[in-house]
């Protein structure tokens, strides 16, 4: 539950997944967001391995992966902000959407671009998990883990993949990729420096 309260609070995978379900469309987001689950079940797992106390014990690593992922978030900030006046592709028959393989895959690098998200777990897990709990359920929790996240982002993407929400972005396109570009550059300094 815990996660699951986590997973709905806004950040830079929640302003990807509006953009996404948006720009492309409800079957691209669906694997963006198995991406964003994939990215939150191998965190959880380094989080469950000890990787929240590697960070403790190097923090350079820690820092170094912020300022990767930072970097990263800032720069698709800065891709939307500069394509904010290209107008969106509209074919016939919908939206040109990227591949579900592409898809997936931006999902699990954005999601992997924040490392707070292991130190995150590994909190929680730190006060909740026992040292022997058994291998099963350890696959268990990342399992749900897994879904809570794809979910949830499955659910974001439906609303906002809908006729009207996409009529609105498509006549507020430059505010709101200004709005969504800035967020992330934000996003992306705050790892980054946070």
């Amino acid at each position: 539950m815990l996660h699951l309260l986590a997973a709905m609070s806004p950040g830079p995978s929640f302003v990807v997944c509006i953009r996404t379900a948006i720009t492309q469309g409800f079957k691209t987001s669906i694997a963006l967001a198995i991406g964003f689950g994939l990215g939150a079940a191998l965190w959880a797992a380094a989080a469950l391995a000890g990787l929240a106390l590697l960070f403790e014990l190097v923090p350079s690593l820690f820092t170094a992966l912020k300022v990767i992922g930072g970097a990263f978030l800032i720069w698709i900030g800065f891709q939307m902000w500069r394509n904010a006046r290209t107008p969106l592709d509209m074919q016939a028959n919908g939206l040109t959407a990227m591949s579900a393989p592409r898809a997936l895959r931006y999902g699990l690098i954005t999601f992997a671009a924040n490392p707070k998200t292991a130190v995150f777990f590994g909190a929680i897990f730190v006060g909740l998990v026992p040292n022997d709990t058994p291998l099963g359920l350890l696959a268990l929790l990342i399992t749900v883990i897994f879904l809570n996240e794809t979910l949830w982002y499955i659910v974001v993407a439906r609303l906002f993949s809908l006729p009207r929400p996409r009529a609105l972005y498509i006549r507020a396109k430059t505010w709101i990729d200004r709005a969504f570009g800035t967020m992330l550059a934000f996003f992306g300094l705050k790892i980054a420096l946070g």
